[in-house]
């Protein structure tokens, strides 16, 4: 799931922001408690994503082997990872994903209910092709978030901004403006 999202995208884009912005990037302004949790959700329900964090965390050096790291729980790689924040744009983008799709969906279910899409839980129904609204109604559905939500709201259109701004006209204007 992991390689198809990232493919998805305008690589260079995010990769030139990630690397412009690291510590700023939507991802990054999470407590690092939430980091944290879903790095460890990564990690228990995608074997792939085990062994990326694992790559990560042997070649960073310190004299960890792989066979060792695979015997750590989720939450121990985890804190190894987040500590010294070796996620990647790609694990990121990732990350975001599983925040505002499986964990904490609430946020992007009412922004979808507003703008008008159509949705499957909180997810975005693939034959749906972007723009999923238009300018007015993206720009009302974002500020009605903004209201109810707050920095949350903030975080999140700035992640759907950032791996997805055309299919939210708009949203570039808001979001930018400071709070």
């Amino acid at each position: 799931m992991r390689d198809t999202l990232w493919a998805a995208f305008d690589q260079d884009a995010v990769v030139d922001y990630y690397h412009r912005m690291p510590n700023n990037t939507p991802y990054r302004t999470l407590p690092t408690s939430q980091r944290l949790t879903l790095v460890a959700h990564e990690i228990a329900h995608n074997r792939e994503s085990r062994d990326g964090y694992i790559r990560s965390i042997v070649s960073r050096g310190g004299g960890f082997r792989p066979e060792k790291l695979r015997k750590w729980p989720p939450d121990q790689l985890a804190r190894e990872i987040v500590r010294h924040n070796l996620e990647t744009p790609q694990d990121e983008l990732s990350l975001m994903v599983a925040l505002y799709v499986e964990l904490e969906p609430a946020i992007q279910i009412a922004f979808l209910d507003l703008a008008g899409v159509a949705r499957d839980g909180a997810s975005i129904p693939d034959d749906l092709t972007p723009p999923f609204a238009d300018a007015a109604t993206v720009r009302h559905a974002a500020e009605t978030l903004l209201q109810r939500h707050g920095g949350d709201a903030r975080r999140y259109l700035r992640t759907i901004l950032l791996y997805n701004s055309e299919a939210w006209p708009g949203l570039a204007d808001l979001v930018t403006q400071e709070p």
